[in-house]
């Protein structure tokens, strides 16, 4: 249904630039519908509440945050900086996305009124990626490649690949990445988490 499909992308569109720009609480269903150039009527049927749509939209710019599901086992040590590397590329390039950084913000702006967005956002997009490189570290771990457990060393390359990079974003005090620089900086973050766990 072509013309269902397009009303439904307007909706979620005009959703998310009302949450972005008014905040969650703040924005009604009829705004949205204006917005969307549909009925109230055909905004339920095609979307749902509120809820429903914010969730939607978050659930389709979280899924940015995936990554690859054909990423090479680590069997020794130079797949598994290759391997790393490639996850860290990913996860920055997608989570920089200006869209991605919005929604970010808007679960902070509205952490008090709607902690449903935070909620989210969390369990669509942040888990399944800690999930995913938790399980490369899991891998690692098996083949002696790294020592530690699992979840820590996740979370330290998480903190060596980030550093203050969302915060600045957060905060518009810097720009986005270029490709260029994210490359640079999960080599840099990979080759440091490398020779910290691999030199106990």
């Amino acid at each position: 249904m072509p013309a269902a499909d397009g009303a439904r992308e307007r909706i979620l569109s005009a959703a998310f630039s009302a949450f972005v720009e008014g905040g969650y609480a703040a924005t009604s269903t009829l705004e949205i519908a204006t917005r969307a150039r549909v009925s109230k009527r055909e905004l339920y049927a095609l979307v749902g509440n509120k809820q429903q749509m914010l969730e939607a939209c978050v659930r389709e710019r979280a899924a940015r945050l995936r990554v690859p599901a054909d990423l090479p086992e680590p069997r020794d040590v130079e797949t598994l900086q290759a391997v790393l590397v490639g996850f860290g590329t990913q996860l920055l390039r997608a989570t920089t996305d200006p869209t991605v950084v919005a929604v970010f913000r808007l679960a902070i702006a509205e952490a008090v009124r709607a902690p449903e967005i935070a909620r989210t956002l969390h369990v669509l997009g942040q888990q399944p990626a800690r999930a995913a490189l938790t399980g490369i570290m899991e891998q690692a771990v098996a083949h002696e490649l790294l020592t530690g457990r699992p979840p820590e060393l996740a979370e330290q390359l998480a903190a060596l690949l980030w550093g203050d990079l969302m915060i600045t974003l957060l905060l518009r005090v810097t720009d986005p990445p270029t490709p260029a620089e994210i490359d640079s900086r999960a080599r840099g973050a990979v080759s440091a988490f490398l020779r910290l766990r691999r030199s106990t």
